[in-house]
């Protein structure tokens, strides 16, 4: 089995290492393609006001300079000599749960994959409000990760669809166990945006994101990853609304 592992913290982020190490449990053949630099939040975004520059740095391991999209793209269509059969994305530094996936890269480099037809899979490793600022440490995917990809990797993924898959920020001993739920939904009062002034005088801003609130009263990824389980959710690219087609065609009869 071929893994294409790629990420949006960039190539030399701890969380790729930590998931190469689950990879080599897979497979013996591993290639890396990731972002030179942190992408984070770039979302499914492509480069397109400038040129993308390749850079090797080991046998089948490789950095771009750009998106994670652009990484994957890259790692398609000009990197490897045959597409991968499995694309690994992460381990993100933090949590990508709820409606924050559409802002993940981590989320759209495997929604790149996903949309090329090849079974893809993001992993992210939560971490505590203690951790802000330090270390984060991965215990618990490393340990856990194995245990949850095993399943995954002779299954038939629908088409256009993909897994994201979040680990709790507990020592792997501590993690309860593995729920398969629904994306849930972020209160999106909890958004900020900081505005501050540089030594010249001119305002800046920082957008800041405040704790992660549950949903009430629905299981959903940020419930169970709140009560120490690991969160496995299928996402799909389609984003139509079906039940509002029949509504929005009669405005037009």
């Amino acid at each position: 089995m071929r893994i294409l592992i790629t990420n949006d913290d960039g190539i030399g982020a701890p969380g790729i290492y930590v998931l190469e190490k689950i990879a080599a449990q897979l497979s013996d053949d591993i290639w890396i393609v990731a972002p030179s630099e942190e992408q984070s939040g770039a979302g499914h975004s492509l480069t397109l006001t400038r040129p993308v520059r390749l850079r090797q740095h080991a046998e089948r391991r490789f950095s771009v300079s750009g998106t994670p999209t652009d990484a994957v793209t890259m790692a398609l269509k000009k990197v490897m000599p045959e597409p991968p059969d499995l694309i690994l994305s992460g381990v993100n530094r933090g949590a990508n749960l709820g409606d924050d996936v559409t802002y993940s890269g981590t989320v759209s480099a495997a929604l790149e994959g996903a949309l090329a037809g090849i079974p893809s899979i993001a992993l992210s490793q939560v971490y505590s409000r203690e951790d802000i600022g330090g270390d984060v440490t991965f215990d618990a995917a490393e340990e856990w990760g194995p245990r949850v990809l095993k399943p995954l990797v002779d299954m038939s993924f629908a088409t256009r669809t993909l897994i994201n898959i979040n680990f709790p920020p507990l020592p792997a001993a501590q993690v309860r166990g593995i729920r398969v739920v629904r994306q849930g939904f972020h209160d999106y009062a909890r958004g900020s945006v900081v505005e501050s002034t540089d030594p010249r005088g001119f305002s800046y801003f920082w957008f800041g994101l405040h704790g992660v609130e549950q949903t009430p009263g629905h299981e959903t990824d940020l419930e169970v990853i709140a009560d120490g389980y690991i969160s496995i959710t299928p996402l799909h690219v389609d984003l139509t609304h079906y039940s509002s087609l029949s509504t929005l065609a009669e405005r037009y009869e």
